[in-house]
């Protein structure tokens, strides 16, 4: 079976797909939600050979899966798949979309969604290690009819590098009171202001849905106590699990509020925002204490240092719907959107041309990732430059323009090797210390000294010179001296 230009898909953001690779197997139906953990690998189609016991063979390795959807979550069925050696899993959809109209018929009863489910990670998924994909329905039932009839189906799932160009675009989903970003936040606008320009970037920031989570009630009221703003709309953990002191969930929903403010005015134009980052830094230096979290006077202090107009930040959080009324906000309405609709479940959680990064929110990873996305030949400088520096010096090469750790080992070499090509060169002093209690004295070559009782044996590059040396030294007790020769000291 082939469709031009491939079947339409959706890439689950759990997994660990092999970025420029494919994977060509054949096909197999499960022929169930696969929600049990006791995976039945003889049914199935298309149907195999029996065994001497008369019962279907399992599905042979390698192998793909298709597996219905609903039951329960992606996560599981994908893991299940996994534990009984699936290489890849491909989750066909039973509701149509909306948007599809004549192309995709509904099962009798079943309404269209409006919104397709995103194959979202629910916070268990880092142990699968396979890829999977969403089909939708109008694609997925031709496929399945198939496999069905019992005709064999092959198929290849490819990945490329994501959307490669002249620029790259990134989210980032974080809370102002996330300390696993926190790192990453104080450190990243060096990578923003030395990429020039050429990366989009996009801030969200992580709330939940009040409403699907029944904090705004029936009657009405805030069910949630202090974690929720607009009367129970929207939410947030209380970062400190204690609901009577300290920061509140609320206070978390405000600030984030005021970040996507600034964002707004302060970076969404051109996708740098130096002054929204500037904002991170000076509020995480000045008001990140329970004391002075929701100081205003620590707020508008941090915001004038970076350059913001606190009262059109003040009015912009108004003006969207602020946090105390009974009403929706509509920045915070589109918050959560963008969340469902990528699927985001883990904060904090960063995208690269829309395709999820697999490992934490570090600086080496993110600009690795972003570096990797652009087409070849048109990287920024500072790719060229840096995305090659070894993990743990990349943001000191962004912060000087240089790999310090090359640059030690380049040093280093080129010293060695005028050492090694270089005449020997000749030995200007000696210099002895003699114990009081030794006496004495013996002609010792430099040779016999360099596999005496001495710590440290001479380097390889100036042995050659200690083997033409002869000098009268003492020769009980230790001697130390210093050789002083050329251009260096080696002191022993």
């Amino acid at each position: 079976m082939t469709k031009m230009g491939g079947y339409d898909h959706r890439v689950a953001q759990f997994g660990v797909p092999p970025y420029g690779g494919s994977l060509h197997q054949n096909v197999y139906y499960a022929d169930s939600d696969l929600c049990d953990v006791n995976v039945d690998t003889r049914k199935g189609y298309p149907t195999r050979a029996k065994d001497k016991d008369g019962q279907m063979l399992p599905w042979p390795s390698s192998f793909i899966l298709m597996v219905d959807r609903g039951g329960c979550n992606f996560v599981r069925k994908v893991r299940n798949a996994q534990h009984s050696g699936a290489a890849g899993v491909l989750i066909a959809d039973n509701t149509c979309l909306c948007s599809a109209g004549n192309a995709c018929y509904s099962d009798p009863g079943i309404s269209c969604e409006t919104r397709e489910p995103p194959m979202a990670d629910d916070g268990s998924g880092s142990d699968i290690s396979i890829p999977s994909f969403f089909m939708f329905k109008q694609d997925a039932d031709p496929i399945k009819a198939e496999l069905m009839a019992n005709h064999v189906v092959r198929v290849e799932m490819a990945w490329s590098l994501p959307n490669p160009d002249a620029r790259v675009e990134y989210d980032v989903w974080t809370t102002p009171t996330d300390s696993v970003a926190r790192n990453f936040m104080k450190q990243w606008k060096a990578a923003v202001v030395a990429l020039d320009g050429r990366v989009y970037f996009t801030p969200h920031m992580y709330i939940y849905d009040g409403i699907k989570s029944s904090c705004l009630g029936a009657n009405g009221e805030n069910q949630c106590y202090n974690l929720c703003t607009n009367n129970g709309r929207y939410c947030a953990a209380d970062p400190d699990s204690n609901l009577d002191q300290g920061i509140s969930g609320a206070d978390v929903v405000g600030e984030s509020l005021r970040r996507a403010c600034i964002w707004k005015l302060y970076g969404e134009m051109d996708g740098v925002g130096e002054a929204w980052w500037d904002y991170l830094n000076e509020f995480m230096f000045r008001c990140d204490t329970q004391e002075y979290f929701t100081n205003l006077d620590c707020i508008r202090d941090a915001m004038a240092q970076s350059g913001i107009d606190s009262g059109k930040i003040d009015d912009c959080m108004s003006d969207s719907g602020g946090i105390e009324d009974d009403t929706p906000n509509y920045i915070l309405e589109d918050e959560l959107t963008a969340k469902d609709s990528r699927g985001v479940v883990i904060v904090p959680s960063a995208f690269v041309n829309g395709v999820a990064i697999r490992g934490a929110l570090e600086f080496d990873v993110v600009f690795t990732e972003i570096c990797a996305s652009y087409l070849a030949g048109v990287e920024p400088d500072i790719c060229s430059l840096c995305a090659a520096c070894p993990d743990g010096h990349k943001y000191e090469c962004v912060v000087d323009g240089y790999c310090h750790l090359w640059h030690h080992h380049s040093t280093n070499e080129i010293r060695n090797a005028t050492l090694a090509l270089t005449e020997p060169p000749t030995m200007s002093s000696f210099t002895t210390v003699k114990p009081a209690a030794s006496s004495g004295t013996e002609n010792v070559t430099a040779d016999e000294l360099r596999h005496s009782e001495f710590p440290t044996a001479a380097p390889a590059a100036t042995t050659a010179t200690y083997r033409s040396a002869s000098a009268n030294m003492k020769s009980s007790g230790y001697v130390l001296f210093t050789i002083t020769m050329w251009s260096c000291a080696l002191t022993f």
